[in-house]
Order: C-alpha cells, then structure tokens, then sequence
C-alpha cells in the first residue's frame, strides 16, 4: 500500500487540516505552508462533482474570483470567494399537492486570509463568511421529515447571518491544529463527501459525491443536537495528524442550538448546553496507488435538557457513527480522475427527544465517463432513516436519490435530481413522494 502525501487531506479531516480541496472550481486549498508541484499541477484540473451544497460541507467556498474582479492579487494573502445555489422542486407524485412547486435560494461569500503571506505568522489564517437564504418549506411540503432537499433547513426560511469567524492556528509542523471561533462542525466531523486526496493529481476529485438530501451533509441521528448547516456555532476544534494516514479530531460547541438558532445569533450561548464530538481516521490508497479509500468512527455527546414531544425530555444524549468511502474503479491511472466510487454512512443514538434514532445511507458516484463530458458526474444514493414514532412520525423513512451534475461554463453547474421516498415520515398515512428537482451552482 502506497503511503499518503502529507500535503494533502486525510479521510474527512475537514478544515483542520486542509480546509478545502485543492479544484480551483470547488474550493481552493488556502494552506499557510507553500504549495508544492504537485499541488500546483492540480490547480489545472478540471474539476468533476462539487459539493451538492458548498455551504454544508465546505470551509473555503467558490473560486475566488470576485477578489481577483476587486483587483486583489491572488498571492497576497487575501481571498475574497464565494458561491450561489439554486433549486428549483415539483412533486410529481404525493405530498400536500401534485406538482406543488417550490424554490430555494442561497448565497455565501467569504474571506480568507493568510497570515503566513499577510504578517509571516506561520500557520495562522482567519476566516469569516456570511450566508444569506430565501426559500420555502420544501420538505414540508413533501411530508419528509429527514429532508430530500438539503439546502432547506429549520425556519426561518429567510435570513441573513455571520456564518463563520473563526481562527486557525497550525503547530509542530502541521501536526497539530487548532480552530475556533463561529463554525460549521459537520466540516470537521461526520463529513463524508471529502474525499481521500493523494499526490498523484489524476485521482482527486472535489466531492466524493454530489447527493443534495440532507443526510449526505449530517448524520441524520445528529439532527438536533449537532450545530451545521445553517445553524453554525461558536466552538473549538483540535486535530492531531500522528503520521500521514491517520488522524485524531475533537471539537466542543455551544450546544444551545437545541431550543435556538445559534446561527442567527451574535455571540455564544454557553449555559449548560454543550455538544462534544471526537472522530478518528484512517486513510489509505489501494490497486497500485489508484484506488484511495478511508474510514472513520466518532462518538458524541450533548449535556443539557433535550424536550420533545409528548411532554417527553431527558438531561443529555449520546451516540456513536461511522462512515468511509472508497474508489471502486479508476478508468485511466495516472491520466485523469474518470471512474467510480462509493461511500456508506451509519449511526446511532440512545435519545428519547431527538427526530431518529438509527441511520444507513450509501450511494455511488460515476466520475467523466460522459462521452465528451470530462467535468460531469451520474450519482446515487439511498438515506435510511429509523424516526422517533413519539413526533408521530412512521416508524422509519427511506430516500432514494438519482441525478446528473454538468458542467456547462466555467464554474457553472446544472444538476436535475429524481428523487423518491416511498415512505415519508411526517405521518402513516403519507403516500409515496417523487420529487423532481433542478439545482444551478455558480462559484465565483
């Protein structure tokens, strides 16, 4: 087994340690330490499946181009990026009315700098970015309780908020890392769309997969103790990188998004509701270097009261996870990124107020092998989600999820996405949902 470039990202480190992929159309890569050849080789790739919500699992999101269009020069220091996501959604069978449309919209713009370039302070960045949202009950109308459509999160469903401020401080030789501030945790943890990344720069790719139902971005136990999309909080997160595979996260957050939205708010709310999160990783390159793969367990915990229905509550909740992806098959070794990979998810949790209880998903991913479509990706996926029957939801709710991302400009991506529930949760007597959905992304 080939060994692991350490200048490039583990199995789902996240943020910590790399903070973005390095496909200039996804996310740029904005580490303190000076990229090598490698890296800059795979500056000129062009990318194939981003994110299928940038703002979920991304720290450093777009492009950079609209701090290039301010006239900022690219090696100073500063980046100034961002993304705009779209979708459009008809229900073609079932929910509250056939062919009931709705449409979502959602901006995020950030800056990064680069204190290394900026002051010569070694392994010192910041960040902060702002997210502004518009839409409408998408799931809701579906009757989904786990949520076909990522980009659609708890009202309201209009807002304006500081996403991030945070502060990165590497140590030892990248060996130990440290951020905090206002962040998004489910880029440091649960995060299974980062992919393995290698030194050979035909095999990366920006996203593992591009799937937009909200368990591909969160775990769908973790939903509502776990602050994420768009619910960031203020917290910290350490990760220790023994050796090049394998990697060792904890975080602790304020964990008042229980009965708040922490990502409207100003500043932390630490009044005995706290969420902490510890993840482990491994990661590894199979097939004579061509096929790379890793895994991943966390556990978790929440203090404080958690209420839910039926006058039901309980001090605190707990539950563990895994998660892991692998390229099945690579078409052209050390020519191009073309092929195929897969992922599973699974989780659990011991809570009596919390929306589900046990989780499976697992999905698939064709990379470039459109004739002609180098950059565009087929992917699938299936969210099995086992709910609380004290919401009087069904007993469990299955998501089934078929789409194809193109590229048609330069950092201008189309996605329609056929989605099926045959058992949506909101209530028994919920029929079968197909949904049909056509989501734009533009980086910049």
């Amino acid at each position: 087994m080939r060994r692991i470039s350490k200048e490039f990202c583990l199995a789902s480190i996240a943020a910590a340690v790399c903070l973005a992929s390095p496909s200039p159309n996804a996310q740029e890569r904005p580490e303190s330490q000076a990229v090598d050849s490698a890296q800059v080789a795979a500056a000129e790739i062009a990318p194939s499946g981003i994110s299928g919500n940038l703002a979920a699992v991304n720290v450093v999101t777009g492009t950079g181009l609209l701090g290039r269009m301010l006239g900022i020069d690219p090696d100073s220091g500063v980046r100034i990026g961002g993304a705009w996501v779209a979708n459009a959604n008809f229900l073609a069978e079932g929910g509250e009315k056939a062919w009931q449309s709705s449409y979502n919209s959602l901006l995020v713009a950030d800056l990064h700098l680069d204190f290394a370039k900026l002051a010569n302070l070694r392994g010192a960045q910041f960040g902060a970015q702002f997210l502004q949202f518009n839409g409408q009950p998408t799931n809701d109308k579906a009757g989904t309780v786990t949520g076909y459509n990522g980009l659609v999160g708890q009202p309201p469903l209009v807002r304006s908020e500081l996403y991030q401020l945070w502060w990165r401080q590497a140590l030892f030789d990248e060996k130990l890392i440290v951020r905090i501030g206002k962040t998004v945790p489910p880029y440091d943890f649960n995060n299974v769309t980062r992919p393995v990344e290698t030194r050979d720069k035909s095999l990366m790719i920006p996203a593992v997969t591009s799937l937009i139902y909200t368990p591909a971005f969160k775990n769908t136990t973790l939903i509502g103790v776990m602050p994420g999309y768009y619910n960031s909080a203020y917290g910290i997160t350490t990760t220790l990188v023994p050796n090049e595979n394998l990697y060792l996260s904890y975080g602790a957050y304020d964990g008042s998004g229980a009965h708040r939205q922490t990502g409207l708010s100003a500043g932390p709310s630490f009044t005995g509701h706290y969420f902490h999160i510890a993840e482990a990783g491994y990661a590894w390159v199979l097939g004579s270097g061509t096929l790379p793969g890793g895994i991943a367990v966390g556990g978790w915990h929440h203090t404080g009261r958690l209420t839910g229905p039926a006058n039901n509550a309980e001090n605190g909740a707990s539950g563990f996870y895994m998660f892991g992806s692998q390229r099945l098959w690579t078409r052209h070794p050390g020519v191009d990124s073309s092929g195929v990979s897969g992922f599973f998810q699974f989780g659990v949790n011991d809570s009596r107020t919390l929306i589900a209880h046990r989780y499976f998903g697992v999905g698939a991913t064709a990379f470039g092998l459109i004739p002609g479509r180098p950059a565009d990706t087929v992917g699938a996926g299936l969210a099995w989600s086992w709910l609380n029957r004290r919401f009087g939801f069904r007993g469990d709710e299955a998501i089934l999820a078929l789409y194809y991302q193109a590229e048609l400009l330069d950092n201008l991506f189309l996605q329609p996405v056929v989605t099926h529930v045959p058992n949506p949760g909101a209530s028994p007597a919920r029929k079968p949902v197909t949904a049909l959905t056509v989501q734009t992304v533009l980086l910049f």
